[in-house]
């Protein structure tokens, strides 16, 4: 048993600190959206079960509610379920949602990104931040009877830009000190 779950981590399971896989899926404006075409920006995707559920629809609608907030990040945020484009083009138009959704029919890409070791990922929804560099900075699941905060969501997107800034600012310092050695 243990040995099944080892090997379905390392085929589902994605970590913080690991290199976002990549994905495409289609978008309710018709286009195919690509995870890679998001590179030099916090890429924020919220996974959650269903259109037009309880929970998942006060979560899109706060998303909405709070858009402006959103928007200040600087962040690419879409929305990802199961559903079919057109669902989420009727879910969307309905409750007037500023974000992409994106399609994940086979839950394939739900499946790696929400996987949780103990829950089924029907009854999930994942929080998942990628900072400009496609590095995973936050990744948290929850049954699918809870929501995330926007100040959560908010709160992690800019923890990735720092994050991110960090990264660069480190590998300056190591590429100057570098320089400073070569020079004495």
């Amino acid at each position: 048993m243990n040995e099944l779950v080892s090997e379905l981590k390392e085929e589902f399971l994605v970590k913080i600190g690991d290199k976002a896989p990549d994905f495409v899926l289609d978008s309710v404006e018709g286009e195919k959206w690509r995870l890679s075409d998001q590179l030099g920006s916090v890429t924020a995707l919220l996974f959650y079960p269903k259109d037009e559920t309880l929970v998942c629809t006060k979560q899109m609608c706060s998303v909405r509610d709070n858009w402006s907030e959103y928007l200040k990040t600087k962040a690419v945020v879409v929305g990802i379920s199961q559903g079919t484009v057109e669902d989420h083009r009727r879910f969307s138009q309905r409750h007037q949602l500023p974000l992409p959704l994106l399609a994940d029919e086979s839950r394939k890409i739900t499946r790696k990104y929400g996987w949780h070791w103990i829950l089924p990922v029907n009854f999930t929804r994942a929080i998942v931040v990628i900072d400009s560099t496609g590095v995973i900075r936050y990744r948290k699941v929850m049954l699918r009877a809870f929501r995330p905060t926007d100040k959560s969501v908010l709160t992690s997107i800019y923890a990735a830009r720092t994050d991110a800034l960090q990264s660069r600012f480190r590998k300056i310092l190591r590429e100057s000190n570098e320089g400073n050695k070569s020079m004495n």
